[in-house]
């Protein structure tokens, strides 16, 4: 195919094929040599300078034009299609000169897979396959093999085949990746009669009457890729070419076009009927970025590199010229529009097989499975083979609040919507005005779906597919494909918004008690359902318009909600819950829920019961659509414990009994636990002191006195087990008090691979600590094979005994999550004296990193103050680190200067490597 890289300009800057050529015979004849191995040197020698200024030319042009993909992938193509032309005329030539060649010893090259498209990234592989008429002679043996080490001393990735005609067919039958491969087999050089040939009995006895076989493993096979990608095109950290509304995905649609209509190119889906002229402009589009994008990321890391993560985002936007405006980042505007390709390229694949489906239903069969039969009519639409279509084209301009009721009649009688009306629906989204938004039945329609008990996240997706949600909901369409750019969220925000609905719907259904028992058996005692589901949808709505997210949101709340059709109780709901949407987690995940006054300023703030209820399940879905492993059994325990002590206080509206009354409570369910005598019991008591009794919950109370009971006068006792409650191992610590144990013990738990989430620092009257750490491992399980609880035992008691230097075995831990280093994040350490009555609380906020909490405490001691708590909390890249301290004669801190000295302690540790490099500052 002479003229397959027509549309590619100056190819002969690339490489000129005759130059190099000729240069190369030259060469050769000049070597006066008959040793192979000299002339292969020889051959190879030349060809990597053209190797690499082709090369050199191709990334010149990405670079002066960094969105046009399309070019350098087709640079990249014919760059090798010439070398490979190159090396097969110089070894047939000069290394194994067959002659005169039978039939037997013809042979033809072929390009392969994406090469045979003509497209290759720069770290792409060279698929290419050796086809001969027979089975492959000694000589065509030689020659391939030769080829093959040429190429790989060339620096290529070579994915190779030789096979015969025959065999080419039989494997074509019986494996879908090599059928795919050879529907794209390109001609690169050799014997054109073999090509002929092969192509020919490729269509007649694999094309022809297998369409619908290879389209139903085709779309099989995608559905496969997309759930282990992700299963969603607006995950953060995308794959652009095997994620969702990736290249694959458009790979796939040319797939299906040529085997079914045996077209040549992407135009030809056109004449198809498979793709109107506009949809091949989009194709076209979404095809050229995400190939730009591609080389990028392969020009960066050097390799094949196709996942798109957050230190390349940073890199790939730069190259592509995107600059920072209205209020996002340069990264933040690339990847916005990256997901507006990937959400293009999905309504592609929806566009495309509506076509398909219309042109095998005139046949009289359709490719999609019919559903069932229903009534012909419903509310002037029509039903189509068990799916909702329009009556006419021009039936939601007739009335565009149809828009909306068409979603509402698929959700209410669970059907799908026919692929032509959604077409339809995304064409006419534009007709939704501030009319349409006004008008009652469409505020009706839209809060039928949302609050919808069957499935809202299904259709709500259908809704933002067509773009008729953010047009509905402007304020909505501003958030659509706006990524959070973070390592914590793992979606965008419409994304992360509609799986929040979905799993609200899925607690209410009852589908996930066990994951949830205390939000499912609230979700039953709701006065203020729909207020829920409306909040919920707006949570985050205000994202990235450079302010706080939570008190613009409550403002776009308290305009949208009259317009839906929510009375003025309602909309201050909402608006409260919009704005207060953080509180329960933040409280919960970074203050001491032991301390009283956590509860009774929680509390203050939410003042009624059904608030406290609906804030807990708008906090439960938020977390746990963030993404897959953020939800746990330790934030689902905090927040329980959270709600039900504030539950407590707003029910009775005080305090249920005094400090004095709660420790004989604990004291008398200590004593009903342990089986000791009077005199023993009171012993253990009155070395407890009323702080460790409050903080601690009784079972663990419980398993403490144990651990006490058991060690004696042993001056060091160490206990770990798994803590399912907590979903986490409880490492306690019974020694005798001295100052820097905490950080010892910190530094020793992170050296054995644990990760501290929850630190409670108790001293008996007669000055032995009682130490309880909650423990999890990297990945957030709780350390449950016995080698790990002996690690950790054993790497304290070392600490402990100062048997060895811990800032070196530290230093050798590598540092996690490079990743992260793409996030500027300043260190910030807050001081609150007015959180407890009785602690100084101090929160620090820095990048994670190995031993960020073994550096805090070393401050902390190096500070002279007492820590009695500490709580860990993670978002990706970022810490939250809370402690409550007191100073060492148990007072809050309250000297400016000394508070000072503190917090620039803090500061450097936050930064620091390892305590050492705090004690070299």
């Amino acid at each position: 195919m002479s003229d397959f890289f027509s549309a590619l300009p100056n190819r002969r800057a690339i490489i000129d094929r005759r130059a190099v050529a000729d240069r190369l015979e030259q060469l050769l004849a000049e070597a006066g040599s008959n040793d192979a191995t000299v002339l292969r040197g020889i051959i190879v020698a030349v060809l990597v300078d053209a190797l690499a200024s082709g090369r050199a030319e191709a990334m010149r042009r990405l670079e002066a034009h960094p969105t046009n993909g399309r070019e350098t992938v087709q640079a990249f193509a014919f760059l090798t299609d010439q070398i490979l032309r190159i090396l097969y005329d110089a070894t047939i030539r000069h290394l194994y000169d067959p002659g005169n060649r039978s039939t037997s010893e013809q042979m033809v090259l072929l390009a392969v897979g994406g090469y045979g498209r003509g497209e290759m990234a720069p770290g792409s592989d060279v698929d290419i396959a050796f086809v001969t008429p027979y089975k492959p002679t000694s000589w065509t043996e030689q020659v391939i093999e030769s080829m093959l080490y040429s190429l790989w001393d060339l620096g290529l990735k070579v994915g190779h085949s030789s096979r015969s005609v025959d065999e080419m067919i039989r494997m074509a039958k019986a494996d879908l990746t090599v059928r795919t491969a050879l529907l794209e087999a390109r001609y690169v050089w050799g014997d054109r009669a073999v090509y002929d040939s092969a192509r020919a009995r490729f269509g007649a006895e694999i094309v022809k009457d297998g369409a619908r076989s290879f389209v139903a493993e085709k779309l099989a096979e995608r559905e496969e890729r997309h759930k282990r990608m992700g299963d969603s095109r607006y995950v953060v950290e995308p794959n652009v070419k095997e994620g969702k509304g990736g290249l694959r995905d458009l790979q796939t649609l040319f797939w299906i076009g040529k085997y079914v209509n045996r077209v040549d190119n992407v135009a030809g889906l056109v004449e198809a009927g498979l793709l109107t002229r506009q949809e091949l402009k989009q194709f076209q589009k979404a095809e050229n970025f995400l190939w730009a994008v591609r080389c990028h990321l392969h020009a960066v890391t050097k390799r094949e590199e196709d996942r798109l993560t957050f230190d390349l985002q940073l890199e790939v936007a730069r190259r592509m010229r995107f600059t920072a405006r209205e209020g996002r980042s340069s990264v933040e505007r690339f990847m916005r529009y990256y997901f507006l390709m990937a959400k293009l390229v999905g309504d592609l694949t929806g566009v495309f097989l509506a076509h398909l489906d219309e042109q095998w239903a005139v046949r009289g069969r359709r490719f999609m499975p019919t559903l069932f039969r229903r009534p012909r009519k419903l509310d002037g639409f029509v039903l189509e083979r068990g799916r909702i279509a329009l009556s006419s084209d021009d039936f939601f301009q007739k009335d565009p609040v149809r828009l909306l009721e068409i979603f509402a009649l698929a959700d209410r009688h669970g059907l799908a919507i026919h692929p032509s009306a959604m077409i339809a629906a995304r064409r006419d989204a534009p007709l939704i005005d501030h009319a349409v938004r006004k008008d009652p039945r469409a505020n009706a329609f839209f809060l039928e779906v949302l609050t919808s008990p069957r499935d809202p996240e299904t259709v709500l997706r259908w809704m933002n597919e067509a773009n008729v949600f953010g047009r509905f909901i402007p304020d909505f369409g501003r958030v659509v494909a706006q990524m959070q750019f973070d390592m914590y969220h793992h979606y965008t925000v419409d994304e992360h918004t509609i799986r929040a609905v979905g799993l609200l719907a899925q607690i209410e259904r009852g589908e996930l008690a066990e994951d949830h028992p205390l939000s499912t058996e609230l979700m039953g005692r709701l006065v203020s359902r729909r207020v829920l589901y409306v909040a919920v949808l707006l949570h985050d709505i205000a994202k990235g318009r450079g302010g706080d997210h939570s008190i613009l949101g409550a403002e776009v709340a308290e305009k949208l909600c009259p317009r839906l059709g929510m009375s003025a109780a309602e909309t201050e709901t909402v608006a409260w819950l919009v704005r207060y949407h953080l509180l329960m987690s933040s409280t919960a995940f970074k203050r001491d829920l032991s301390d009283y006054k956590t509860i009774m300023d929680f509390a203050e703030t939410v003042q009624s019961a059904e608030r406290l209820r609906l804030l807990l399940m708008l906090t439960t879905v938020d977390i746990r659509a963030v993404g897959p492993g953020v939800w746990n059994s330790w934030k689902r325990q905090l927040l329980s414990d959270l709600y039900h002590g504030a539950e407590e206080v707003l029910r009775l509206g005080h305090k249920s009994s005094g400090r004095k009354e709660r420790i004989a409570a604990k004291l008398a369910a200590l004593k009903a636990t342990l089986n000791v005598s009077e005199a023993e019991f009171a012993r253990l008591a009155k070395r407890l002191p009323d702080s460790y009794l409050i903080a601690e919950a009784d079972d663990i109370l419980a398993h403490n006195a144990r651990h006490i009971l058991a060690a004696g006068k042993e001056p060091l006792s160490i206990a770990a087990q798994v803590y399912p409650e907590r979903g986490a191992s409880l490492v306690t610590i019974y020694a005798a008090d001295h100052p820097g144990i905490f950080y010892r013990i910190a530094g020793a738990i992170h050296v054995a691979g644990g990760s501290i989430i929850d630190a409670r620092i108790h001293t008996t009257r007669d000055g032995m600590a009682i130490d309880n750490f909650l423990v999890q491992d990297p990945l957030g399980r709780p350390f449950d094979e016995p080698s790990q609880l002996a690690r950790i035992e054993q790497a304290i008691k070392d600490a402990l005994a100062n048997k060895q230097k811990l800032q070196p075995r530290l230093e050798a831990r590598p540092l996690s999550r490079t990743r992260a280093e793409a996030f500027a994040i300043a260190p910030n350490v807050l001081i609150d004296n007015k959180a407890s009555n009785r602690f100084t609380v101090i929160e620090i906020h820095a990048r994670d990193k190995p031993a960020l909490l073994f550096n805090l405490a070393y401050a902390l001691f190096q500070s002279k103050v007492t820590v009695h708590s500490a709580h860990i909390s993670t978002y990706g890249e970022r810490a939250v680190d809370t402690f409550y301290i007191t100073d060492l004669l148990g007072g809050k801190i309250e000297s400016k200067s000394r508070l000072q000295t503190l917090e620039r302690r803090l500061l450097e540790a936050s930064e620091a490597r390892t305590a050492e490099q705090q004690m070299a500052a």
